[in-house]
C-alpha cells in the first residue's frame, strides 16, 4: 500500500544515508537531500499536508535513480511562538537540511526566514504578508512565497460591504501574541474607507492553547460586544486556528450573534478550513460568507491526487470523518513539486543553495493550486477567487471575483469584461434570511430601541413630555416619528426616555451609546454629524432675528400707488393728450378759439385734467377729439380705479417695519438678546457673531419672550427658522422677523454612526414629503393664529409698475397717434386744393421758395385758411430790395 511504500521509501533513504557514509566517494550512486517541513502535526491542516507533501516525495523517489528526497517533519505546536523558528534551527542543525517548507502563519514564516537569510537556505513559506513591498525580498532573499498577499482578497471583502451599505464592521481574529494582523487590519481599514466603511470594533480571541478554558475565554470575549454596546453585526473573520473558529461559531449562535440581520465574511484562510470540518461545524455556519482561492476541481490531474489522498489519508488517519482534500493540500502538493523540480535541475546535491534558490524561483507551470511562477519571491499570476456561502451542511459557490472584473457568475463572463459590483448568485444569510440583512444590532421586544427625547423644549409644538410615567408624547416631531415608523415596512419596537439637558449633551449621549436615537428638533450641525448619523432634514433650518415692530409712517403715501416710471409715463400721455385734444380743437371749438395761444393751451389743459374726474364742461366739435376723448375717458377709469385701490389698501393694511435691522448695531451698543440656551444657538452668537457672554440672556420657554421684550430686558431674539414661523404665526402684530442670513443644515433625527436604520428613516421621511403627509403635519401642527389668519403679509406692498398698464397706454397714445394724422391728411389735402386754385387765378407764376411754401402750410395749418405773407424792406450794403418774412394773417377763401 501506499502508506506503506512511502514508510519503505523513508526508511531506505535512511538507509542509503548511513551507508552514504561508510562508502569510499566512487562507490556512492545515490544523493540524498533532506527536506525540513514546519507544520502543526496534530491539526487538520497538518494532517492534509503531511499526506500531500509525502506523495510528492514518494512519486519523486520512485521514479528517481540517482537523487532521493528524505522528508523530516517538526511540529510547529499550533503556532507557539518562536517554536517555528527554534525547529528550523533543530532541522539545519541535525537533519542538515537543504531547504525548509511548511509555516502556515507569517509570523513564523518571517522567523524562519530569517534563519534560512543566516545560514543561505531556501525556505518556501505557505504564508505571505498582507501587504508585500519591494523590501521584503531584500530582507529575506532565501525566502519563496507559495500564495499571495490579501490586498486582492480585502477588495473583495470591501466590495461586499459597498455593495450592501453596512457602514461599520467588526473584524475578530485569534492573538498570536505578536501583533501579527496588524498590516492586515490596516489594509482591511484602508479599502473600507473607500467604501464609506469602518472598523467598529477588533474582537481578539484568545489562542486555543492558552486559556485553560477556550470556550469561557471566547464566550466571555463575545460578551464584551453586549457589555461595550457594539451595535454593528458585521463580523469579518480575518484569522483563527481551526478549534477556534469552531468554537467561535458555536458559542456566536448560542449568544444569537448568527441570528437575522448578522453578516459573516470569512477571509481565505478561514475559508479553507470549510473543506476540513465536519458537517456539525458547517450547521453552525449557516448563513456565513466565505472568500476562497479558485482551483478546477473537474481537471484530471486534480481527480487523480484526490483519490490518493483518500486513499492514503484513511490510511493514516483512519479517525477521520472527512478524506476531502482542501486547498491547505493541494498548496503543499504544489510546493513540493516545486521543490522536485528545482532539485531535478541541480548539477549535484553540493550543489549552491543559491542555485536551488535560482532554480525555484524559475519555476513555470500549472499546479493544482494554480499557476507556479514567482517574481522577487512571490506568485506572479494573482489569484481567482470565489465566494461562497455555507449553506445547511455544505456550502455553495456564489459567484467568482476577479480584481480587474468584479463579481461574476462564470470566469468566461469575467473575463469577457462585463463588471459586475453585486453578488450576483442569490445568497442564504444567517437566520435562513433571503432578504439583504441590516448588519446591526436591530431592536426586538427584548431590547427595544432607546429612544432620547429633549425633556426641556422651548416650543411644545416641536416635542412635549406629557406623562413619563404613562408614556405620553406629543409634539410634531413625535407624530413624525409614528408616521415614519409606519413606512418602514418592519417592526421597530421602541421606549422613550426624557433627556433634561442641552441638546448637544442629547446628542452626545447617542455618540457614546446611551441611547440609540433621538426623536425631536435637533439642528443638523457638521461637528455634530462627526460623531452620530442623521437623517434626512425633515425641516429647514436657519438664524432669525426677531424684534419688535413700529409703524412706518411716510408723508409721499399718496405718490406710492404708482412707481416712478409709472407717474413719468402717465404725466407724458397726459400732455400728449392734451396737445391733440388742443390742435383738433383750437379752430373750430369756440371754447379754445379767438383766445392768446397761451390761454387755448391752459384751457386744453383744464379740459383734460378735469376729466381725470369726470368733471370737464367744454363740448367737443370734431368726430376726431371725441374718439381721442372717449379713449382717453377709459383710460382715466382704469387708473383711477387701480389708484384707489392701491392706496386704499396701503392706508388700510397695518404697515410696520423692525426697529433693528443691523445685527452690527446690537453689538455696537452692547445691547442685550435672547435665546434658547439650551441649543447651539448661544454658542454661535458668542463664537461666530461675536456677542459677549453678559449680553446673551436664556429665554426656555416662547411665551416669555414678549415680557423680555417689553421691560427691555433684550433688544432682540434670535431663533431657528422653524421656530420663528411658530413664534410670528403668533405674534404676527408686534413683532417681525428678518431673512435668515445663516444656514444650516436643517431638523433631522438621530442614530448612532452607521446605522442603517438612518437611512431607513430617511427614505420614509422622503416618501412623507414627496405624497404630501408632511405638509399635512406641518399645516396642522403650525397653522397660523386667528389674530394673524386673516392679516395680510406686513411686507412692503409693491407699487403699481408700467409693466401693468403699457398695452392701455399704448392703446391711448396709438388713438390720438392716428386721429392727429387722419386731421393732418385730410388738412394737408384741402391746402394743396386751394393752392391749386389759386395758381390758377393769378396771371404771374409763384416763384416761392421751399421756406416760403412750408411758412405758407404752417400758416394755413395754424388757421385752416389760406394766409398771405406780410412784405418787409430789408437792407442790405449797396442794395436796397424787399423780401418777404414768415409772418402771416388768415384771409377769406376764394
Amino acid at each position: 500500500m501506499f502508506p506503506f511504500l512511502c514508510e519503505k521509501v523513508r526508511f531506505s533513504c535512511v538507509v542509503v544515508a548511513t551507508l552514504f557514509l561508510a562508502l569510499p566517494r566512487g562507490a556512492q550512486a545515490t544523493e540524498i537531500t533532506n527536506i525540513g517541513a514546519i507544520i502543526d502535526v496534530e491539526s487538520r491542516i497538518g494532517k492534509e499536508e503531511k499526506i500531500a507533501m509525502k506523495m510528492a516525495v514518494c512519486k519523486f523517489n520512485n521514479d528517481a535513480t540517482e537523487r532521493n528526497l528524505s522528508l523530516y517533519f517538526k511540529d510547529s505546536q499550533g503556532g507557539s511562538i518562536k517554536v517555528a523558528a527554534h525547529a528550523a534551527e533543530k532541522l539545519l542543525k541535525e537533519r542538515k537540511v537543504k531547504l525548509i517548507v511548511g509555516m502556515e502563519r507569517w509570523e513564523d514564516a518571517a522567523l524562519v526566514a530569517d534563519v534560512g537569510r543566516h545560514a543561505q537556505v531556501p525556505v518556501v513559506s505557505f504564508s505571505a504578508p498582507s501587504i508585500s513591498t519591494p523590501f521584503t525580498h531584500s530582507r529575506w532573499p532565501f525566502l519563496i512565497r507559495m500564495t499571495h498577499n490579501d490586498s486582492e482578497q480585502v477588495k473583495c471583502i470591501a466590495a461586499i460591504i459597498r455593495s450592501h451599505r453596512w457602514r461599520r464592521v467588526v473584524t475578530v481574529s485569534e492573538d498570536y501574541g505578536i501583533d501579527g494582523d496588524s498590516a492586515k487590519l490596516t489594509l482591511l481599514a484602508q479599502a473600507l474607507q473607500q467604501v464609506d466603511s469602518e472598523i467598529e470594533y477588533r474582537l481578539v480571541l484568545p489562542p486555543f492553547s492558552f486559556p485553560s478554558d477556550p470556550n469561557e475565554a471566547i464566550k466571555k470575549e463575545l460578551q464584551q460586544l453586549k457589555e461595550k454596546k457594539i451595535q454593528s453585526r458585521v463580523f469579518i473573520v480575518l484569522q483563527t486556528s481551526l478549534p477556534v473558529m469552531t468554537e467561535l461559531f458555536r458559542e456566536s449562535q448560542h449568544m444569537g450573534f448568527l441570528g437575522p440581520d448578522t453578516v459573516w465574511i470569512l477571509s481565505d484562510a478561514v475559508s479553507r478550513y470549510l473543506d476540513s470540518v465536519d458537517t456539525s461545524v458547517l450547521s453552525s455556519m449557516e448563513g456565513a460568507l466565505g472568500i476562497k482561492s479558485y482551483y478546477n476541481e473537474s481537471s484530471l490531474p486534480y481527480k487523480k491526487f484526490k483519490y490518493e489522498f483518500q486513499q492514503n489519508f484513511r490510511a493514516e488517519y483512519p479517525d477521520e470523518d472527512n478524506l476531502e482534500p482542501g486547498f491547505h493540500a493541494l498548496r503543499a502538493y504544489d510546493s513540493m513539486t516545486t521543490i522536485i523540480k528545482a532539485i531535478e535541475r541541480m548539477p549535484t546535491n553540493n550543489s549552491s543553495p543559491k542555485i536551488l534558490l535560482n532554480n525555484i524561483l524559475s519555476s513555470n507551470f500549472s499546479g493544482l493550486s494554480g499557476w507556479i511562477q514567482f517574481k522577487t519571491g512571490e506568485l506572479v499570476v494573482g489569484p481567482e477567487m470565489r465566494v461562497l456561502n455555507v449553506v445547511g451542511r455544505k456550502y455553495k459557490d456564489l459567484d467568482f471575483w476577479i480584481p480587474e472584473f468584479g463579481f461574476s457568475r462564470t470566469l468566461a463572463v469575467a473575463r469577457d469584461g462585463k463588471e459586475h459590483s453585486e453578488l450576483q448568485g442569490p445568497v442564504i444569510w444567517p437566520g435562513e434570511m433571503r432578504q439583504d440583512p441590516k448588519g446591526w444590532a436591530m431592536p426586538s421586544q427584548a431590547e427595544p430601541l432607546i429612544i432620547g427625547v429633549p425633556g426641556r423644549t422651548s416650543f411644545e409644538k416641536f416635542v412635549k413630555v406629557v406623562n413619563v410615567s404613562e408614556g405620553k408624547y406629543d409634539g410634531f416631531c413625535i407624530e413624525l416619528f409614528y408616521k415614519v415608523k409606519d413606512v418602514l415596512g418592519y417592526n421597530l419596537p421602541f421606549k422613550f426616555v426624557p433627556h433634561n439637558g442641552t441638546y448637544d449633551d442629547l446628542v452626545h449621549q447617542v455618540y457614546i451609546k446611551n441611547y440609540s436615537a433621538v426623536i425631536g428638533d435637533v439642528t443638523i450641525l457638521a461637528d455634530r454629524s462627526e460623531i452620530v448619523e442623521f437623517t434626512q432634514p425633515y425641516a429647514e433650518s436657519g438664524l432669525s432675528m426677531i424684534v419688535p415692530d413700529k409703524s412706518k409712517e411716510s408723508t409721499w403715501m399718496f405718490v406710492k400707488p404708482f412707481t416712478g416710471e409709472m407717474w413719468l409715463v402717465t404725466s407724458g400721455i397726459f400732455l400728449y393728450t392734451t396737445l391733440i385734444v388742443w390742435f383738433l380743437e383750437h379752430q373750430d371749438n369756440p371754447e379754445f378759439k379767438g383766445r392768446p395761444l397761451i390761454h387755448q393751451i391752459l384751457t386744453a389743459l383744464w379740459f383734460t385734467f378735469s376729466s381725470l374726474f369726470f368733471s370737464h364742461r367744454e363740448k367737443v366739435y370734431s368726430n376726431l377729439t371725441r374718439v381721442v376723448v372717449v379713449v382717453w375717458l377709459f383710460v382715466v377709469f382704469i387708473l383711477n380705479s387701480s389708484y384707489t385701490a392701491s392706496l386704499t389698501s396701503m392706508l388700510t393694511v397695518q404697515r410696520m417695519q423692525p426697529n433693528i435691522t443691523n445685527i452690527n448695531w446690537l453689538l455696537e451698543n452692547n445691547l442685550k438678546v435672547g435665546c434658547d440656551g439650551d441649543s447651539f444657538v448661544r454658542d454661535y452668537l458668542m463664537n461666530v457673531l461675536g456677542f459677549k457672554a453678559e449680553n446673551i440672556m436664556n429665554v426656555s420657554n416662547e411665551y416669555l419672550y414678549e415680557g423680555k421684550f417689553k421691560k427691555k430686558d433684550i433688544f432682540a431674539a434670535f431663533l431657528e427658522l422653524p421656530y420663528q414661523k411658530v413664534f410670528i404665526s403668533n405674534y404676527c402684530k408686534t413683532f417681525t422677523a428678518t431673512t435668515p442670513t445663516y444656514r444650516f443644515g436643517g431638523l433631522g433625527f438621530v442614530f448612532q454612526k452607521g446605522s442603517p436604520m438612518a437611512t431607513d428613516f430617511s427614505k420614509a421621511i422622503l416618501k412623507l414629503s414627496e405624497n404630501g403627509e408632511l405638509k399635512k403635519l406641518e399645516d396642522r401642527w403650525f397653522a397660523t393664529s386667528p389674530e394673524c389668519s386673516n392679516t395680510k403679509t406686513k411686507e412692503q406692498l409693491e407699487s403699481l409698475s408700467l409693466h401693468s398698464f403699457w398695452g392701455l397706454y399704448v392703446i391711448s397714445g396709438g388713438t390720438s397717434t392716428i386721429c392727429f394724422l387722419l386731421f393732418m391728411f385730410r388738412l394737408v389735402k384741402k391746402y394743396r386744393n386751394d393752392q391749386q386754385v389759386e395758381d390758377q387765378g393769378s396771371a404771374l407764376p409763384t416763384d416761392d421758395n421751399v421756406w416760403k411754401k412750408t411758412a405758407r402750410l404752417a400758416c394755413y395749418i395754424y388757421y385752416r385758411k389760406r394766409a398771405v405773407l406780410v412784405p418787409t424792406l430789408a437792407q442790405s450794403p449797396g442794395h436796397n430790395h424787399q423780401r418777404s418774412s414768415p409772418i402771416c394773417y388768415s384771409t377769406p377763401s376764394v
